[in-house]
């Protein structure tokens, strides 16, 4: 189990198509702090780099959602994938 496994199970979770939670929040629900990293909007982007594994960008996949930094450095919205038909 790696720190962003509670991650994706908080988002499976959800029913909300896109909602945001700040980096407080993410590490109540990790149970750890994020690293400085998380601050870059390229650590969250699940888009960017694909070939690039990184767990919490593959936390929010297997979730389904898309995870994207905001604007003000200290939150991410988190925003469902459509399903695929």
């Amino acid at each position: 189990m790696n720190d962003y496994d509670l991650l994706r199970d908080y988002l499976k979770k959800q029913k909300l198509p896109e909602f945001v939670l700040s980096f407080e929040q993410i590490e109540e629900i990790i149970d750890a702090a994020l690293p400085r990293a998380a601050q870059r909007a390229s650590w969250w982007e699940t888009l960017r780099s694909p070939q690039e594994k990184m767990p919490q960008r593959e936390a929010c996949l297997e979730a389904g959602y898309i995870a994207t930094r905001q604007a003000d450095g200290k939150s991410v919205k988190f925003k469902k994938i459509p399903a695929r038909r």
